[in-house]
């Protein structure tokens, strides 16, 4: 049985009053009805992204089979899509218990599968794939974040995303979602309402989900991948200076504007405190500041 993350998944409807306000007690972009609604992750960093209704939290921080295997060429440096564009030509899908991928490459039929406990067999067939020797490494507890500070899940929200589909109307929702490659999605609130979840610098902002709790650290530093197609790794034209403009421009008046050194940011990096080991996250969680 294989998986993938569909367009259109969503979770159990769970709501709880959520009260978010500004230092001066005003609303500031969260409804009293925000939930978690996407829970995706990436067991191969780089690769593509799965949904699942429920994640739980290892010892390290990070959500469970989220990016916990990287592939590394032969320098010792890892192989992604900010580096390597042909990332963005291969598919993959995994069991429930990702013990197993399949691998293929953009437009072809047929899939080539591998167990993750014969990594000798996947790192050939990578490296034909690439044409350069590849190794997969494995990390199951602490991962392969790219920030080794705020190594949490990014949060987001399907409002922010729909707000950056509306200024590339070329785009899907979808093809938004998997630019920006975001673990935790929220439903229930305004366009960038997630940027309530950091503030100032050197400031962590605390924050619930269900039972786990989170740490804000700060707005997401984005890179070149989201300016390419997830499929194809063609580019889009003006992408970054287009996004920075509108990302401006729609910057919520609460939002504290200290933290954007520039503007091609988005979602929210986090950190999750050593106490939350074993707790599980699950679509439908309340939002709870």
């Amino acid at each position: 049985m294989y998986f993938v993350a569909p367009a259109n998944q969503r979770g159990p409807v769970i709501l709880s009053e959520t009260d978010c306000r500004a230092a001066d007690d005003s609303s500031i972009g969260l409804s009293a009805k925000m939930r978690l609604s996407r829970i995706t992750i990436f067991p191969i960093k780089a690769l593509d992204g799965v949904s699942v209704g429920a994640a739980g939290i290892t010892g390290g921080g990070i959500l469970k089979n989220d990016r916990i295997y990287a592939i590394y060429d032969a320098e010792g440096k890892v192989v992604n899509g900010k580096g390597t564009p042909r990332v963005h030509q291969l598919r993959c899908a995994f069991d429930p218990d990702v013990r197993e991928v399949r691998l293929w490459q953009e437009n072809e039929t047929a899939p080539h599968q591998f167990q993750f406990d014969d990594c000798a067999r996947l790192n050939r067939w990578l490296g034909e794939f690439f044409g350069f020797p590849i190794t997969l490494r494995h990390e199951p507890t602490n991962g392969f974040p790219d920030d080794r500070t705020a190594f949490g899940p990014t949060v987001t929200s399907e409002a922010s995303l729909r707000a950056v589909q509306s200024w590339f109307p070329e785009l899907t929702l979808e093809s938004v979602r998997r630019r920006f490659r975001t673990n935790l999605e929220l439903e229930g609130g305004d366009a960038f309402c997630e940027d309530c979840l950091f503030g100032a610098p050197g400031e962590l902002k605390p924050f619930r989900l269900g039972t786990v709790s989170f740490m804000g650290h700060n707005p997401c530093q984005r890179c070149v991948v989201p300016t390419r197609d997830p499929d194809t790794g063609q580019p889009v034209a003006d992408f970054q200076r287009e996004f920075m403009r509108r990302r401006q421009e729609q910057l919520p008046d609460w939002a504290n504007a200290g933290r954007f050194n520039h503007f091609y940011r988005f979602a929210v990096n986090t950190s999750i405190p050593p106490g939350e080991v074993d707790k599980m996250l699950r679509a439908g969680d309340a939002l709870t500041l």
